[in-house]
């Protein structure tokens, strides 16, 4: 058996897309996001995201999102909705968007926790679709309660706490668990003046 050889060359980090101050996700994997206001979330890495934005939701039940809230936070016309018939057809979709490579934020509202297996489907056609395309897809789940996907790149928790969200970072392979404190007039462009309070 070989192993990669050393070298003195400085760790590279991977590209990611930061959509809060000091806060990213890592590009050509999947995050989930969880938590009662997981949708202010995803929206914050759909406003971060450069150019269309699929979001899929399933076709029964749930609410929408308020456009009117969209607007305060990024062109509503960046979003393109699919509604799935199926809960099997939201994984689907997402798959085969990522595999594309053709937009660059693939946001999925999942009725239920998914299994490994179509976690590590995704991640492949990330990978996949960051092959054919500039810069790798970005894929995030959106899990009720309190999420628990397994094989997830990070796992967050968003939560409105008057006067401000609670972040909660719960699960990273290259991060340690954390906190934060958002206040709720934070803009996610430009934000990179501002500052978050970590708990």
């Amino acid at each position: 058996m070989t192993h990669p050889p050393l070298t003195r060359a400085p760790h590279q980090p991977k590209p990611a897309l930061s959509f809060l101050p000091g806060l990213s996700l890592t590009l050509g994997r999947v995050h989930e996001i969880c938590g009662n206001a997981r949708w202010r979330m995803a929206l914050w890495v759909a406003a971060a995201s450069d150019g269309p934005v699929f979001w899929i939701r399933p076709g029964w039940g749930g609410g929408r999102l308020h456009m009117d809230a969209v607007a305060r936070l990024m062109p509503p016309g960046n979003l393109v909705f699919v509604t799935a018939k199926r809960p099997d057809d939201i994984l689907w979709s997402m798959e085969e968007i990522l595999r594309s490579g053709a937009v660059s934020t693939c946001v999925a509202e999942l009725p239920e926790i998914p299994a490994l297996t179509p976690i590590r489907r995704l991640h492949l056609a990330a990978e996949t679709g960051g092959a054919t395309a500039a810069r790798s897809p970005l894929g995030v789940i959106l899990t009720p309660s309190g999420g628990g996907a397994p094989g997830v790149e990070s796992r967050w928790n968003m939560d409105a706490d008057t006067p401000n969200w609670h972040l909660s970072r719960t699960r990273a392979r290259m991060a340690p668990e954390a906190h934060w404190r958002i206040p709720p007039d934070l803009k996610p462009q430009p934000y990179r003046s501002q500052a978050l309070e970590a708990v």
